[in-house]
């Protein structure tokens, strides 16, 4: 599905976000990346979705180079981010937020419909008529799953999507991208903390000052040795 190939992002070489990232992900599975704020989680999705250009290395996308593409290209492949942030329309109410990102084209078994988000979201389901910035926090993070969720993707970037939300709805939105693999996409997850990540997934990468490391497995504690790798070599006198 996606393979990315030595990839580097920033202004400069000598001051890259990313430095020759390595990724190929092949399965139609979820797929999890963590990392503490600022190792570069963000910008990689925002990379990989076309919103922002590397200065060298490439993206292929099922077996096409996308990596100059504009993200109105690659949205038409399928390709769908749920940003950090929220990043809503702030006019436009939560049902026309879902009717003007369902899919130009419809890929059966791949989407959600309209009745189906608002049972995984029961609280938006009161708010169709409210407009972006009278939704609170979490609702906010819950529409743009959603969103994201009503264009079919083939492919999920989903940045940090249980931030700020309560423990129910975490878990619904953990339920739901569980899910998507069966429904035909993939999913690139980005989370802060390995327990998050080995919740649905057991292979995560680490992604630290720009490096991405090889796939490794949650539930045996390598993850977590690389954070704390990480964490003594950037701060020597963290416990």
């Amino acid at each position: 599905m996606l393979q990315v190939s030595d990839l580097t992002v920033g202004y400069h070489r000598d001051d890259a976000v990313l430095r020759e990232v390595c990724l190929d992900l092949t399965a139609v599975a979820v797929h999890a990346i963590v990392g503490p704020n600022g190792a570069g989680k963000s910008t990689l999705l925002h990379t990989l979705a076309g919103h922002l250009r590397p200065t060298a290395g490439t993206v292929w996308c099922e077996g096409r180079d996308v990596t100059r593409w504009r993200p109105h290209q690659a949205a038409r492949t399928g390709v769908a981010l749920a940003p950090q942030g929220r990043r809503l329309w702030p006019s436009l109410t939560v049902a026309e937020h879902l009717t003007v990102t369902r899919p130009a084209r419809h890929r059966p078994g791949s989407t959600f419909s309209v009745d189906e988000l608002l049972e995984v979201f029961p609280a938006l389901a009161g708010r169709l008529h409210h407009h972006g910035h009278q939704l609170s926090g979490g609702e906010q993070q819950m529409l743009t799953i959603a969103r994201a969720l009503h264009t079919a993707p083939r492919l999920l970037l989903a940045d940090e999507p249980t931030e700020g939300l309560a423990p129910t709805v975490a878990r619904q939105v953990t339920a739901v991208l569980q899910q998507l693999p069966q429904r035909g996409a993939t999913v690139l997850v980005t989370l802060p903390h390995v327990r998050a990540a080995a919740a649905l997934t057991d292979t995560v990468h680490v992604l630290t000052t720009g490096h991405l490391s090889h796939p490794v497995t949650a539930s045996d504690g390598q993850a977590e040795r690389l954070l704390r790798d990480h964490l003594t070599l950037t701060n020597p006198h963290a416990e």
